[in-house]
This record gives C-alpha cells, structure tokens and sequence, in this order.
C-alpha cells in the first residue's frame, strides 16, 4: 500500500515537472483572433477600473479615454497568458503610432518586481508594466479566467471582448483592432 502511494506521488510530480518546463512562446500555438472576439452590440461603457503603474502611481481607465485600448488580464503563473504576451507586445509596437494603447493588467501578487523581471527574463518590450494585483478588474467585468482581452473604441466604450488567448502579431490582428476601435 505504501509503495502504490509513493508511486502515485513520483508520478504526479513527473506530470507537474513536465508541465513546468519552460519554452518559448509560439504563435502558431494560439488561436486566430478574428475567429475569438465577440462583438458587444450595442457597444457599452467599460467599468472605470483603477490599476497601478510599475512607479506606485494609481491610474484609472477612464484616463485613457479618446484613444483606443486593447485591455488584457493576465499573470506570470499563467500558461495562456505566457504564450499571448509577446503578440501582444507586437501589436503594441505597431498600433502605438494609431493612438491604441495595449494596456496588460497583470493580477501577479509579487507586485512590479515579478513583471518586470518576467518581462526582462523573456525580452518583452513594448509594454508598460501595470498591475491589478486583488484582480478588481476581472471582477468588474465578471470575468472567471485569464487570460480576458477587452477592446475599447475611442469614444470610450467596449466594443469586443475575448476570453483565452489569441496571436495578436498579425497583420490581420492589426487592422481589426483599427476597425474596431475607429481608426
């Protein structure tokens, strides 16, 4: 009886070691986009979350207000989120000079040091380091997992949402979240 527990032990840590290890990020793992947004009609205000900035300082989305946002809810611990992230720093260096912000609301407990150095650690650029860690935006918006991806038009108001993760590099990414968002 002992030696069938401590078996099923050794294998459940096996089955967890294997799931830990760490690769890189492909795109060609994550869903098309276009095929995952779901439009909200008639578009609605979004709540006026508040997040933290990496320097301490409380920001709230209503700030943000006349330009165009893709919101994203995500964590480090997250297997989904990971692989999301780079697209997402991808599409933030291409529709920065369209006026659309990707705004990543990281819910990690460890504050702005685990971003960060996840952000060092596998060279993402591009993306401001924003924190929600009580996750009081996925309860805002209702949401029962990361990652959750929210569009914002220029008026202000949420016009598409996704749950899970998408390749957001594309360049059909690109022009859908201009359509979207009125540019």
């Amino acid at each position: 009886m002992l030696l069938i527990k401590r078996r099923a032990v050794f294998a459940a840590g096996g089955t967890l070691a294997a799931t830990l290890i760490a690769r890189k990020p492909r795109a060609e793992d994550l869903d098309d986009l276009a095929s995952m947004l779901k439009p909200v009609d008639p578009p609605v205000d979004p709540p006026d979350i508040a997040f933290t900035a990496a320097d301490g300082s409380e920001h709230r989305l209503a700030e943000f207000r006349g330009h165009g946002m893709v919101i994203n809810l995500w964590a480090t611990w997250c297997g989904p989120c990971i692989e999301e992230l780079p697209s997402l720093a991808a599409l933030s260096k291409t529709l920065a000079p369209d006026d659309i912000a990707v705004l990543p609301l990281s819910s990690d407990r460890g504050g702005a040091k685990t971003v960060q150095s996840y952000f060092h650690e596998h060279d993402i650029t591009g993306l401001p380091v924003l924190l929600d860690p009580h996750s009081a935006a996925a309860h805002a918006w209702n949401v029962h997992g990361i990652p959750a991806s929210f569009i914002i038009d220029k008026q202000g108001r949420e016009v598409a949402r996704m749950d899970g993760a998408a390749d957001w590099s594309t360049p059909a990414a690109a022009r859908l979240i201009r359509k979207l968002v009125g540019s």
